[in-house]
């Protein structure tokens, strides 16, 4: 599925290699005379390497003329080239299956590469090389494990070295999609780390090619000058000697090579690679976190700019990560509301709420949707209005792809009625239910939110207002309106929705009031004359909001749920409104105009940092005629 801008860039690179293994393969067995292990190992090679592999077969392999294969093969690079390709083929083959079996199976990254190494090296040795290539080296079966181990051992050690890093850099790293076999960007890392451990491997192979060591690319021509499985093979190879002496060397049966280099050489050159696979599997764990596996973090999508040091625990990465587009099962019309009172069905004098949790796609502008956590398919979640003294239940229902509860922010209830995952009750697994009920014993301005996960449940939109009247309606202070503003910081990058946080890569770039950033923001028509008590409940997770309004002051009446006295209520023009907190004012229409309600961050009225049509994000309309 399309989650990341580069997905579009991996579906054109699949269809390239596709293509380009079609062509490989057809040119393989209609024109290119040379012996089918080869032809296989081109083909696999150009699966694996899509334009790469298309552009070695071309440029060091397909025959250019008839009747001119061995000549043009002939060079050193190019018979390097095929020797690499017998790696390529083998090696990646394995190592690419047993990645796919690893994740599968949970496996942590350190181990899922040595895994990877003994799978690759097994399927290069065992069936590649001593198995396909049998019959053209000649000898037994053991013969020819013998022959080609330390060949093997040379060349796996420096494609691994080379894929090993690719691997676990980018599948641990922003988007860990890569460690699913199910994602196409697992099968595009895969594809970058073989093109790493080619081009790793390439030296060392046109190394034991020039020592006789590996063989190189070959001719298979029927006598009568077609191409046949039965026909003579040639090795296209100069040897050092007759290069020295700018003379041919002529072609030979394979199995007659014999290795010209010392121990020594041997050694030193097993050596080096070994110590360059050692580098490619540690190093990175100086980076990345590679104690974990594909199932712990769950293909998440990191945020840009996300600091993971090597330490960093799987589980903070999901919660700091992208909400998958799949999950969202409704889409709101771009004009939906949040904030919608709910209204109760009475049963036995009780007042039930019937509220899910479900993920779906919000517009905090015409041209800007989030992935969101909501209640009731609305971000805010439906208002509930409650009266001091209800009895209350709320039948809620958990249709996230995680756990979740529900806390009902500055209310006293009883203990297992309050919320907090694993500590007051179990958390509501997905699909699951919990019925909360209580008595309302308070008055005031109140709201309710997930408190399990919730840096990132309720940062992504699960929360609501809880406005309860007083049993007498003359303790409350009075105003001609009200309007109720709820706070919210919002995180989207690259098309993703990521919970924003007070971190590095966490800061938000959209603000919203009732789920809607200015210009969309509601405008609020009064008259000259008229009073309105706004309320203002920071259900926001980061930042204090200094809440400035134009036009006069407004006075204090309420603070957290609690009316002040009259003695303590006093005049300002803004107020900080920090998470959690609650602040009910009285403003006075006193002039004609439109007049601001707005953060007094400027950073915090903008959108992705941009004003539109004068403001952004936290800012709504009084307009008084």
């Amino acid at each position: 599925m399309i989650a990341m801008p580069y997905d579009y860039f991996l579906i054109v690179w699949f269809v390239l290699a596709a293509v380009s293994t079609v062509y490989v393969g057809y040119d393989q067995y209609k024109n290119n005379p040379e012996p089918a292990v080869m032809k296989w190992g081109f083909i696999l090679v150009t699966l694996y390497m899509g334009p790469f592999g298309l552009w070695l077969y071309v440029m060091a392999d397909k025959e250019p003329h008839p009747g001119e294969h061995e000549k043009f093969v002939k060079p050193l690079w190019k018979q390097g080239v095929s020797s690499t390709i017998h790696c390529v083929a083998g090696d990646a083959t394995g190592i690419i299956l047993a990645a796919v079996i690893t994740a599968g199976l949970g496996l942590p990254m350190w181990l899922d590469l040595l895994v990877e190494y003994v799978v690759g090296f097994s399927f290069g040795l065992f069936i590649f090389q001593s198995l396909f290539m049998r019959k053209m080296k000649g000898g037994t079966y053991w013969e020819n494990v013998k022959r080609s181990f330390l060949p093997e051992f040379v060349s796996m050690n420096a494609m691994m070295a080379g894929m090993a890093p690719v691997m676990s850099l980018l599948m641990m790293g922003r988007d860990m999609r890569a460690m699913e076999p199910t994602e196409l960007i697992f099968w595009g890392v895969m594809s970058l780390g073989v093109i790493a451990g080619f081009i790793l491997a390439y030296p060392f192979n046109i190394w034991m090619v020039q020592q006789n060591l590996k063989h190189g690319l070959m001719t298979e021509r029927r006598p009568s000058g077609g191409h046949s499985p039965d026909s003579h093979i040639h090795h296209a190879r100069k040897a050092s000697s007759h290069e020295a002496r700018g003379e041919e060397k002529p072609s030979h049966q394979m199995h007659g090579m014999k290795g010209r280099t010392t121990r020594t050489q041997l050694a030193t050159m097993a050596g080096t690679t070994f110590l360059l696979l050692a580098a490619g599997i540690v190093f990175p764990g100086f980076f990345v976190n590679l104690t974990l596996s594909a199932k712990d973090v769950g293909g998440a999508i990191m945020p840009p700019g996300m600091i993971m040091p090597f330490e960093t625990p799987a589980e903070a990465m999901r919660d700091m990560a992208a909400v998958p587009p799949r999950q969202v099962g409704y889409v709101a019309p771009p004009d939906a509301k949040g904030d919608q009172t709910l209204v109760p069905r009475l049963e036995n004098g009780t007042k039930v709420f019937d509220i899910e949790a479900s993920v779906i796609r919000w517009n905090i502008l015409p041209d800007v949707a989030v992935e969101a956590y909501a209640y009731n398919h609305q971000v805010p979640g439906p208002r509930l209005q409650l009266t001091e003294g209800d009895h209350v239940r709320i039948n809620f229902r958990n249709n996230l792809k995680e756990t979740t509860t529900v806390h009902w922010h500055g209310l006293i209830v009883p203990n297992e009625m309050d919320g907090p995952a694993k500590i007051t009750q179990a958390p509501i697994a997905p699909g699951g239910s919990y019925t909360y009920e209580f008595d309302v014993g308070q008055s005031g301005t109140y709201f309710y939110h997930s408190h399990d996960h919730p840096d990132r449940q309720q940062a992504l939109g699960l929360y609501g207002a809880l406005l309860i009247a007083p049993r007498d309606p003359a303790k409350e202070p009075i105003a001609d309106l009200e309007y109720t503003i709820q706070l919210q910081e919002w995180l989207k990058r690259e098309w993703r929705t990521y919970p924003a946080m007070l971190m590095e890569g966490g800061m938000p770039n959209y603000f919203t009031i009732n789920g809607k950033a200015y210009p969309e923001t509601d405008i609020v028509p009064m008259k000259v004359g008229q009073t309105i008590k706004l309320r203002f409940i920071g259900t926001n997770n980061n930042f204090v909001h200094p809440m400035h309004v134009h036009g006069g002051p407004f006075e204090i009446v309420a603070r957290d749920g609690e009316t002040l006295k009259e003695t303590a209520r006093y005049l300002a023009d803004t107020i900080n409104v920090g998470p959690g907190q609650r602040y009910d004012v009285i403003w006075t229409a006193r002039k004609t105009g439109r007049w601001l309600v707005h953060c007094h961050i400027p950073h915090h009225t903008t959108n992705n940092n941009v004003e539109q049509k004068g403001a952004g994000g936290l800012t709504l309309m009084l307009n008084v005629q």
